[in-house]
């Protein structure tokens, strides 16, 4: 599996375990690597992901505006009623297309094989929609 990607995978589950807790960012990331080297049964010396880390602490940093960009893309869906994994897949998205540029179809891609790892089919339809939304937005 490729690094990048990976780091995604632990970047959706850090702003899962922050946005599911309402707990700090550096507490989910803690908590993330306690939970990693215990399932890897090994002492905490778990090597630190820096990409997945700059993704995590910079989405929530900017999940304000993030969250709004979201709300005034994804028509009859509060961000609040959405499934916790969604609005975290769209957050990350979002952050990583405006913020660090990586190339718009590599992120939805990504997105949307986060959406089929983690949701439902129906969220693959729901995330791709929003994320092309806030990126014609944004132009």
């Amino acid at each position: 599996m490729p690094a990048r990607h990976r780091s995604r995978q632990r970047a959706l589950q850090v702003l899962f375990l922050w946005d599911l807790r309402k707990q700090g960012i550096e507490e989910a990331i803690s908590s993330f690597y306690e939970t990693l080297a215990s399932e890897e049964d090994q002492p905490l010396r778990t090597e630190h992901d820096e990409f997945m880390e700059a993704l995590v602490r910079g989405t929530s940093e900017k999940s304000s505006d993030i969250d709004r960009r979201i709300a005034e893309k994804s028509e009859h869906w509060r961000l609040d009623r959405m499934p916790v994994v969604d609005r975290n897949i769209l957050r990350l998205a979002v952050y990583e297309m405006s913020e660090i540029k990586t190339p718009v179809p590599v992120v939805i891609d990504e997105a949307l094989e986060l959406a089929r790892q983690f949701s439902g089919d129906e969220s693959v339809s729901f995330i791709n929609g929003v994320l092309d939304a806030v990126h014609r937005g944004a132009k």
